[in-house]
């Protein structure tokens, strides 16, 4: 009986004990976790809306997107003077984080299209909606998809020097181990770069944009890519790898850099010629086949294709391997060509240049997504993620 007790005053001790430890080491370990969660978010400044501020000027809608829309404003300076901004807005929180977290890490890249500010920023929308604000440089060109369509086929001089920008862009890309996953004419942005003397004359500047899809080599799960919505990116651009074993390498950018090289050519999007998504998934996977390059394609460019479209990812090489394939090398043309119709410049369109606001805060890192092998299907295309049209 005198056992029982004694054993019954130890066990008491050694839970009080236990207790005792426990509470002293929950808040030093819950003080490390949310440290930890700060680190991993993308900063966020609880800030007035561009619509909001006196100083900026709705100008008009630019596009919408699958998770957000993009916006233009004017920026009237101190001095008078104005500028443009193009912001992106949406209350998809992760995917606006993940977008501004890629393009915070890839700024200095000229191919890369520029994030202005260090957060981003949050508001209320016009029905009391939280929404988040990035805010971005405005390309008055529009899209390359636009400007295909204005000129139906690039000559061959255009081409290489758009196609060496896209390289440019993804060797910048892929140097932080991302890969873009939706690289296509409609998320290339065109900047007109006017002649000193005359604004009849200008050439065009290309950079790389919206990478709200854009993932870690070999991280093959996101918010946009789930189990019950397997793809990444546009269908008609995608790798035959990546449909049928749902892989995210560098090589996937590099077959879709070969499509937007062939519809450059063509003025049609790569299987135009193919009804139906079921189809197409079956002549990526189960045919083996690659988009028809025809006959038109100069030599050099054929060439070039066929290295992009090689079957075997690790075949098709690197972005900077690509950038001194012989149908790049040389003829770097940096006049305006005289073929290449050019949209009606605008007052909009002159004043491009823009400065980014003074709100600055430190970037934390973002958190990574776990890997998870998922079989892809194709689906139908989706909307672009946000759609830049040139003001009118």
């Amino acid at each position: 009986m005198l056992f029982s007790l004694v054993l019954m005053i130890k066990l008491g001790l050694f839970v009080v004990l236990l207790v005792f430890f426990l509470l002293r080491a929950v808040p030093p370990l819950q003080g490390f976790i949310e440290k930890n969660h700060i680190k991993e978010a993308v900063a966020i400044k609880r800030v007035q809306l561009f619509r909001d501020r006196p100083f900026m000027k709705l100008v008009k809608f630019l596009g919408k997107g699958s998770y957000g829309s993009v916006h233009l404003y004017r920026h009237t300076k101190q001095d008078g003077s104005t500028s443009f901004i193009a912001a992106k807005i949406s209350s998809d929180r992760r995917t606006i984080q993940r977008e501004f977290r890629v393009l915070s890490q890839l700024k200095g890249s000229p191919r890369i299209v520029r994030v202005f500010s260090h957060s981003l920023h949050e508001g209320l929308d016009s029905v009391g909606k939280r929404v988040y604000e990035m805010p971005m440089e405005y390309a008055s060109a529009g899209t390359l998809s636009r400007f295909i369509r204005f000129n139906k086929r690039l000559n061959d001089s255009t081409v290489k020097r758009f196609t060496r920008m896209i390289l440019q862009g993804l060797v910048s890309v892929h140097s932080h181990g991302y890969v873009h996953c939706d690289l296509k004419p409609g998320n290339l942005l065109l900047f007109p770069v006017y002649d000193q003397q005359t604004s009849s004359n200008y050439t065009y500047e290309l950079k790389i944009a919206d990478f709200g899809l854009a993932l870690k080599e070999g991280e093959e799960e996101s918010d946009n890519w789930k189990y019950h919505h397997p793809f990444v990116g546009t269908p008609v651009y995608m790798s035959p790898e990546s449909v049928e074993y749902g892989t995210v390498e560098k090589a996937l950018d590099l077959w879709s850099l070969g499509c937007v090289v062939l519809e450059m050519y063509t003025g049609k999007r790569p299987w135009s010629e193919v009804k139906s998504r079921y189809d197409l998934e079956d002549v990526l996977v189960e045919d083996k086949k690659v988009p028809e390059i025809p006959d038109t394609v100069p030599w050099d460019a054929r060439q070039f294709l066929d290295k992009c479209f090689a079957l075997k990812p690790e075949d098709r090489g690197t972005a900077s391997e690509l950038l001194l394939h012989p149908f790049l090398v040389g003829d770097d043309k940096k006049t305006a060509d005289e073929t290449i119709i050019k949209p009606q410049a605008k007052l909009e369109d002159r004043v491009i240049t823009t400065k980014a606001l003074d709100i600055s805060s430190k970037l934390p890192l973002f958190k990574r997504v776990s890997n998870k092998h998922r079989k892809l299907k194709i689906l139908p295309p989706r909307r672009p993620i946000s759609t830049f049209v040139p003001v009118h």
